[in-house]
């Protein structure tokens, strides 16, 4: 266990302003996990999957829920806003592999949202007349970034409502263009005669899985619920099962209406180009919208969940006292200096390249969130058979995607992972030796029981 440096009490119970109910933390974790995801890399799977989309999907579907079943045990054991963070040091005590990892993981959240953020952008400027000035697509990245900063300010309640209203309006759109593609679908072009060999399917499932990521968010909210014993593990399971169904059924119409070879061609827009046969312009355009709100949503749950890692971070004893903290309601500096460090990200580097080293990293954190698990099982009532198959299931995806990554993708992809991973370690261990500072642990405890 970690070293205490006196005692420090748990976060209080949440008020009822600050509260997050059932839907609303459903809501943060589809909206964290439909995101730019699957309008983004939807063409870029299918060139390596081809018409075995559906079956990525599901592998990284079945993975995702092998996952969050240790995310709840632990979740339900200890509830915290730092979701992971706190699951990481109860794990591992005070070490290096709880901070390091700890730091990797708020990394990847950055370079998660601002590829999101990204995405909002692009979609937004297609809207712009042809002589718009360059820098809009930046200016709508900056815009949305900032803005759902400011909101996160107003309270989780308030958060909570808002990602429910984002996630009932983009889910409904991605139902319409389901229930039409339905209508149009040519079943013969499902058949197995044009799926990729196993490896590739494995290695689209990896490429995706960062649109599956977003489910640990709903942990970061256990904190602010006024009953995580029970609603954790309905709110999270509920998330994964949605997004799982609405990603296959997505995945058969696309597949069942466009050829393998339109989708490539439409890469960058390729679930929006897929919604023309099926219902016309109208159908592109609305598509494009969906596209915007499930960016703009993805930013808003997976800033509310990186900030609140940043400030479980902060009061485990890894970042300095600033953090600390708490502007307004519920969020501190950890929000500004999140956003901070978002908006520079999108503004210096192209992300297009990073959305495998994002998969991995986040593959990397569930493996050793799962470990962890299994050195404190006794204290969750997890079955160890089903945690392992998680750990091991991930690691495999990770094998798949890294060994891709090295030789086929371009090399900024496996230098951004590395550097990513070698930093996190440097900023753990210069700071403990420049501060002498030891982790604490801050969830509420919750009496053991199975979810």
């Amino acid at each position: 266990m970690a070293t205490r440096t006196g005692p420090t009490p748990g976060p209080p119970p949440p008020d009822a302003r600050s509260r997050i109910g059932f839907f609303g933390a459903v809501s943060i974790g589809v909206g964290g996990m439909i995101g730019a995801g699957i309008f983004a890399i939807l063409g870029v799977v299918t060139e390596v999957s081809g018409t075995a989309l559906p079956i990525s999907f599901a592998v990284g579907g079945f993975v995702a829920l092998l996952a969050a079943y240790s995310y709840v045990k632990l979740g339900v054991r200890y509830p915290t806003v730092g979701g992971s963070v706190e699951y990481l040091v109860r794990g591992y005590g005070d070490g290096l592999i709880a901070g390091s990892v700890n730091t990797f993981q708020y990394l990847a959240y950055v370079i998660a949202i601002a590829l999101y953020a990204k995405g909002f952008g692009g979609y937004a400027a297609t809207f712009l007349p042809a002589d718009a000035p360059a820098w809009s697509e930046s200016a709508f990245a900056v815009g949305v970034v900032a803005g759902f900063c400011a909101l996160n300010f107003l309270g989780t309640a308030i958060m909570g409502r808002a990602e429910t209203l984002i996630v009932g309006i983009k889910v409904g759109i991605l139902v319409v263009f389901i229930v039409a593609a339905m209508f149009t679908l040519d079943v013969s072009r499902l058949a197995p005669s044009g799926w990729a060999n196993p490896a590739d399917i494995l290695f689209g499932a990896g490429i995706l899985f960062i649109g599956y990521e977003g489910f640990g968010l709903v942990c970061n909210a256990a904190g602010a619920m006024a009953n995580p014993r029970r609603m954790l593990p309905a709110a999270l399971y509920t998330a994964v099962g949605v997004v799982i169904a609405i990603y296959l059924l997505v995945a058969v119409g696309v597949i069942g209406n466009v050829s393998t070879a339109e989708m490539v061609q439409a890469r960058d827009f390729a679930l929006a180009q897929a919604a023309r046969p099926v219902l016309g312009a109208f159908g592109f355009k609305m598509v494009a919208v969906a596209a915007l709100l499930s960016t703009a949503s993805a930013v808003n749950a997976t800033l509310f969940g990186s900030a609140n890692v940043a400030y479980q971070v902060a009061l485990d004893g890894e970042l300095p006292q600033p953090f600390q903290r708490r502007l307004w309601v519920d969020n501190g500096v950890g929000l500004l200096v999140t956003a901070g460090l978002v908006i520079a990200a999108l503004l210096a580097f192209d992300l297009g390249p990073i959305a495998m080293m994002g998969s991995a990293a986040f593959l990397v954190v569930y493996i050793v969130v799962g470990v962890g698990h299994l050195r404190i099982i006794g204290e969750t009532g997890a079955r160890r058979s089903v945690v392992a198959a998680s750990i091991l299931s991930c690691a495999a995806m990770l094998v798949a995607l890294c060994f891709k990554m090295v030789s086929a993708a371009p090399p900024a992809a496996s230098v951004t992972l590395a550097g990513a991973a070698a930093a996190s370690l440097i900023i753990e261990a210069s700071y403990r030796k420049a501060t002498g500072r030891k982790l604490t642990l801050t969830a509420r405890p919750s009496p053991k029981t199975r979810a």
